[in-house]
């Protein structure tokens, strides 16, 4: 006896273990993992209400993302086995939380090898069409149904906590997604302009703002490659957040031109002593492969950059040390000369 997994008839990935033991997956066993997790969370959330209940692999349940937007749940089921154990999934959440609403963000672009369908349900109870949360001492605001992700970037919470004491003068933030970290950002800085391509998230960025009363940021309608080629004026705090680059290993090479790119037009924007804080959530792009790509246009920037900072996904997003696709989140803060 190996353990007992989900079988998919249409992965690459035949098998995804559960346990090494023969267990019934069952709602008693959802309720005993996601309690589990919870205990975990318990000791590494603070200052927030929102965070990610379950990280798939690292917490014993592949292809399953939960997470936790105050008293509501949004969950992905991103295979055959958990997809056809969601009225269980769901169950288990009803009987430990109570939640006000569940709903499934099951638009991820990975079930179609599955031979699952993308869809967006409500599972339960009722999802408002905003969601308030708290974080880091801040207020957001979330759509649970259409949001970025399953409705915000929660692995990025530690990190825009950290670039606080980075932001000094004129900052910029190209991808800003809700504002994250522009709204955290803005009360060390003297102006802020955070650009997205996105009016809808645009919008919400500016309710968040309005929310934290931050009046000196200006939001700006655009596409950041085309923004960072044509802005004038320069910067002393430049955060760059964009989306994955690379959905397969056989992207790795284009994403890595592209970060190079988006990196060598930053550093030609700031100032002597300025600070770069730099992401990339593809994971199948290594930190090697990142600093090595910032490194080269550094070189072709004419500028010297130390790494201050070298850091990852938010610890609700938990690194399983036998499973480095759990790891994905790169976050760099570098000072630029």
């Amino acid at each position: 006896m190996l353990g007992t997994a989900h079988y998919s008839s249409t992965s690459q990935i035949a098998l995804r273990l559960l346990s090494s033991q023969p267990v019934e997956t069952d709602v008693a066993f959802f309720k005993q993992r996601i309690a589990a997790a919870q205990a975990y969370r318990d000791r590494i959330v603070h200052n927030t209400n929102a965070y990610r209940l379950i990280h798939a692999e690292a917490d014993g349940l592949p292809a399953l993302i939960v997470d936790r937007y105050a008293d509501c749940f949004t969950i992905q089921t991103l295979d055959q086995g958990m997809d056809l154990a969601t009225p269980h999934i769901t169950a288990a959440l009803e009987d430990l939380y109570k939640p006000t609403g569940i709903i499934a963000r099951n638009d991820a672009a990975v079930r179609a090898h599955e031979n699952l369908p993308r869809e967006t349900k409500l599972l339960q109870g009722e999802i408002p069409p905003s969601v308030e949360l708290a974080m880091n001492g801040l207020k957001f605001f979330v759509d649970l149904a259409h949001g970025q992700k399953t409705g915000i970037f929660l692995d990025q919470r530690e990190n825009y906590a950290a670039a606080v004491k980075y932001a000094r003068g004129k900052v910029l933030d190209c991808f800003t997604s809700t504002g994250g970290f522009a709204i955290h950002m803005a009360k060390n800085a003297d102006s802020v302009v955070a650009v997205d391509s996105s009016a809808p998230a645009l919008e919400t960025a500016a309710k968040n703002a309005a929310a934290n009363t931050i009046a000196n940021i200006q939001f700006k309608e655009a596409d950041a490659f085309e923004f960072l080629a044509g802005a004038k004026g320069r910067y002393e705090t430049i955060v760059l957040d964009p989306p994955a680059f690379a959905k397969s290993r056989s992207q790795v090479e284009a994403a890595v031109r592209a970060y190079k790119e988006i990196n060598l037009r930053a550093l030609k924007m700031l100032e002597p002593g300025g600070v770069l804080i730099t992401c990339s959530c593809s994971h199948h792009v290594g930190e090697a492969e990142l600093l090595s790509a910032i490194a080269q246009a550094s070189l072709d920037a004419k500028r010297t950059v130390r790494v201050l900072e070298r850091r990852m996904q938010a610890q609700d997003h938990p690194v399983l040390l036998t499973v480095p696709e759990t790891l994905y989140l790169k976050c760099l803060v570098l000072s630029v000369e």
